[in-house]
């Protein structure tokens, strides 16, 4: 018998692999050490392999790829279903080959080593401004205990130090100065690293064409643009716009039955930076509906006098979201639609 489907379940050093033939009878289940997979599947005809879209999945996607196969990654939430005994690797690898073959599965583009890169930096300004978050409260609640109140801003606390260390405010002993030169510092070297990073995107910003017309969609700056653009090489894999929000958790949450239709809030499916960064930018177009005379800005201060700002800034990050695919997949920059 030939194999024709693989699935992988992918594991630090373990792998285990389970694979069928035409008649989706059984014919590979075995475990295979890391360094040997390869090596493995190189002498397999092609056939289409599918893996969990977790660490390490798009390398290992490049790689298997690269022999001839066809590689899918399946969101891990898509293959529990299809668990049919207790968790373990092999039932898991077994879950993945049966999810791989259904028609209308939902799969993750593998992207390049370069788009990984660009993520990577994303990933990694987004962990060093969770620090400066984290530093700059510090620096408030340690000033709080001796009356000193900081004014709303990460600037307005950078300020207030450099006030403290030129010795224009009182009130503080010697040794919570040194804590907070110490602080100051480590403040410091992460604004540097943020604006080092920061140059690094808007460099890959300027290269890459994709990423340019998503910064013509208001409310996506170049860091949502680049981040989108990263993380979907492959628009085509989505038949809508309503596909790609509904991807990224931006539809609502639905438990219907009987006829009855019960929405809930979000769903939160996908990836959670993307939808963040959406939300955000929503929030800014938002603050800007006032001054909007675009049928854009009539919908915006619609929905505003209707609903609660919470729920319109993710309407508005679905709509976006919806934009962003359109221009995407057809190429296009954003034309703003004409006034009310």
């Amino acid at each position: 018998m030939t194999v024709t489907t693989i699935g992988i379940d992918l594991a630090k050093s373990v792998f285990q692999l389970h694979g069928v033939d035409d008649a989706g009878t059984v014919v590979i289940r075995r475990k295979l050490r890391r360094s040997a997979v390869l090596t493995f599947l190189r002498d397999l005809p092609p056939c289409l392999i599918g893996m969990e879209a977790c660490a390490t999945a798009h390398f290992w996607a490049r790689e298997i790829g690269g022999l001839g196969h066809e590689v899918r990654l399946i969101p891990p939430a898509y293959v529990k279903p299809y668990v049919q005994r207790q968790k373990n690797d092999a039932a898991d690898a077994a879950a993945i080959c049966e999810a791989v073959t259904r028609p209308h599965m939902r799969f993750v583009p593998v992207k390049s080593a370069e788009r990984q890169a660009v993520l990577m930096l994303h990933r990694s300004r987004d962990l060093l401004m969770r620090q400066r978050t984290m530093l700059l409260n510090a620096v408030r609640s340690h000033l709080a205990e001796f009356g000193i109140i900081t004014a709303q801003g990460p600037q307005k606390v950078l300020i207030l130090i450099r006030a403290i260390q030129a010795g224009e405010v009182a009130g503080l002993p010697q040794m919570a100065i040194t804590v907070l030169d110490s602080l100051a510092t480590q403040l410091d070297s992460l604004g540097d690293e943020i604006r080092r990073l920061e140059r690094q995107l808007r460099a890959w910003y300027r290269t890459d064409d994709a990423s340019q017309r998503l910064a013509t969609i208001p409310g996506i700056g170049l860091i949502t643009a680049t981040a989108l653009a990263a993380s979907v090489p492959d628009p085509g894999i989505f038949q809508n716009g309503r596909q790609f929000a509904a991807f990224l958790g931006l539809v609502p949450r639905q438990s219907s039955s009987g006829g009855k239709e019960r929405l809930g809030r979000i769903s939160k499916m996908g990836d959670g930076y993307l939808r963040r960064l959406l939300v955000v930018g929503a929030t800014a177009v938002m603050r800007r509906a006032g001054g909007n005379p675009s049928a854009n800005g009539a919908w915006i201060r619609g929905l505003q006098e209707r609903k609660p700002a919470r729920l319109v800034s993710v309407a508005i990050a679905n709509k976006t979201a919806r934009i962003a695919w359109a221009i995407l997949a057809r190429g296009e920059v954003y034309r703003a639609p004409l006034s009310a």
